[in-house]
């Protein structure tokens, strides 16, 4: 009669006691993710982090990626509080690229001790692009007049509605090498020895598939998260950290309503053609 409750219990306290694996996932752009909505962030990734590295009884954390870049300076500030916590901790890092960790996505992935992917990932991708749009002839197109103020020559650099200017192009190259040189030197720093291949292939801004990355260094070896915990930690529980979500998105169980959208269409629509261009990590 006693044994059951008894057993459970031993076995509750059991599991209280495993070491345990905290797997944090990493999925889409990194900073702004367009449309009004916020990607992945440092503020939005501060308590899933320091919940996965406080994890009771944690042999190593694992962080799976699946972006495409987006934010130099996000991508900058997460792999950092990786590298701190897992410094503070004393707790190994492993990174795990799913479909893809380019750019911000590879820059974060590099924080880790190990890297690791599928045959099928797409890898790499270390450069700096800037986008935006040229649309002077428009306006005179439809008798329209563009009204721009400014306190300062510079202010306006590349402004959609004006004129393009030779000068303001070189400036814009001059930052996206500044950016494209830091992301080097994280990658030297991370990577070291293990680089196999030369600066022109490596940092051109190329992609490559799981295996070939293996080859020149960018990643570890090909691996599946589970597969690969099992090997290392063969009697360690993985727990998931998850993100905590908004209250409105936990009333609507997760889903999206209408006027969201209409409201991030209406709000994506207002400011994509006033904008400052936007240089990523992409």
């Amino acid at each position: 009669m006693t044994g059951g409750p008894f057993r459970s219990m031993a076995k509750r306290v059991a599991r209280s006691r495993a070491d345990r694996v905290a797997v944090v996932r990493l999925d889409g752009p990194i900073g702004v993710a367009g449309m009004g909505r916020h990607g992945i962030s440092t503020d939005g990734l501060e308590p899933v982090l320091k919940r996965a590295f406080g994890t009771e009884h944690v042999k190593a954390v694992v962080i799976v990626i699946n972006s495409p870049g987006g934010s130099p300076a996000q991508s900058e500030y997460i792999a950092e509080r990786i590298r701190q916590l897992s410094a503070e901790k004393g707790v190994p890092v492993l990174a795990f690229c799913e479909d893809i960790a380019a750019s911000g996505g590879y820059w974060i992935a590099c924080a880790a001790d190990e890297i690791f992917a599928a045959h099928t990932s797409m890898i790499g991708s270390i450069g700096v692009v800037s986008s935006g749009f040229g649309l002077s002839d428009v306006l005179s197109r439809f008798g329209v007049q563009r009204r721009l103020y400014t306190a300062g020559d510079n202010k306006a650099r590349l402004d959609t509605f004006s004129p393009e200017r030779p000068e303001d192009v070189e400036w814009l190259k001059g930052l996206q090498n500044q950016l494209h040189e830091a992301f080097i030197s994280w990658v030297r720093q991370r990577r070291g020895k293990k680089l196999n291949a030369p600066d022109d292939e490596l940092f051109s801004g190329d992609v490559w598939v799981g295996g070939r990355a293996v080859e020149v260094g960018l990643i570890d070896a090909i691996g599946v998260m589970r597969s690969v915990i099992a090997e290392r930690y063969p009697d360690a529980e993985i727990t998931m950290i998850d993100a905590p979500k908004p209250l409105l998105a936990r009333l609507l169980g997760g889903h999206v309503s209408v006027q969201d959208i209409a409201q991030n269409a209406v709000a994506g629509a207002l400011g994509v053609f006033d904008r400052p261009i936007t240089t990523e990590l992409r």
